[in-house]
């Protein structure tokens, strides 16, 4: 079943500033109109005027609710989808069923590009984890610019880099043979630094999501977070988990610290 989605289309109805690199819609929960500067979209933010203009004139901006499906897998992959706000998930079914947490992705990411440049269904289901506002940019424009956007094309390069370097630590993890070296090693893989050294996990996956991912069991997960949680190491704070000893969390994942 398709969600249903309320959807602008700039420029031709309201809701683009031809002037600038704005667009406007209204806000996830629909309590107001928001503006949106494309040009803070990293992909798009060193666009030529004229291709920003080819954007704005071919972008279509949809709004899902929470738990709404954005992409389904197996389908067509005809477009290129940028999170305006909100925060959606990455998700895929194992060969029991279960449902198993692959990515989060925030305001400013983009998603669906390999189906994109491969012209082949979408590899995995991505639904919304709060209100959200996506962008949808039709393949050819996105193909287009792939190829001549040095600036697109770059960081395009990046991010496929950086996700083939996280499949190659992935693989590893899942050769240790201790499973709780194997948790503490994919907490060091999920781990970011923010703004004044602080180190978390955002939007933690289930224990469950944990164990379908390093092929172990919820309870082994369980159990390796509450020795965590006991030596203070981590923090469990709403949908993050913050990690006050990033050194001892490297320790237990049998790395040194630098």
């Amino acid at each position: 079943m398709q969600p249903t989605v309320d959807e602008l289309t700039p420029p031709s109805r309201p809701g683009v500033d031809e002037q600038s690199d704005n667009v406007s819609a209204a806000s996830p929960d629909k309590s107001r109109n928001v503006q949106i500067n494309l040009r803070k979209i990293p992909l798009l933010a060193q666009l030529t005027d004229e291709e920003m203009g080819r954007v704005k004139k071919e972008l279509r901006i949809k709004r899902y609710t929470r738990r709404e499906t954005i992409i389904q897998k197996g389908s067509t992959g005809d477009s290129l989808l940028f999170v305006l706000a909100g925060k959606l998930q990455i998700i895929d079914v194992t060969d029991d069923g279960r449902i198993v947490s692959l990515k989060t992705l925030a305001e400013g990411e983009f998603f669906g590009e390999i189906s994109v440049i491969m012209n082949t269904p979408r590899s995995a289901s991505v639904v919304a984890l709060s209100e959200v506002l996506v962008a949808l940019l039709p393949s050819s424009l996105s193909m287009h610019l792939f190829t001549s956007s040095p600036t697109v094309a770059r960081h395009m390069l990046q991010n496929l880099a950086a996700k083939i370097q996280l499949d190659s630590q992935f693989r590893s993890l899942l050769g240790i043979n201790n499973i709780s070296k194997r948790v503490y090693s994919f907490l060091e893989l999920m781990k970011e630094t923010k703004p004044g050294n602080l180190v978390v996990i955002e939007n933690l996956p289930t224990h469950q999501d944990i164990a379908n991912m390093i092929n172990t069991s919820r309870e082994t997960v369980t159990r390796s977070m509450v020795v965590l949680v006991q030596q203070g190491i981590v923090q469990k704070d709403l949908h993050r988990l913050i990690i006050r000893k990033p050194e001892a969390l490297q320790e237990l994942a049998g790395n040194k610290p630098a």
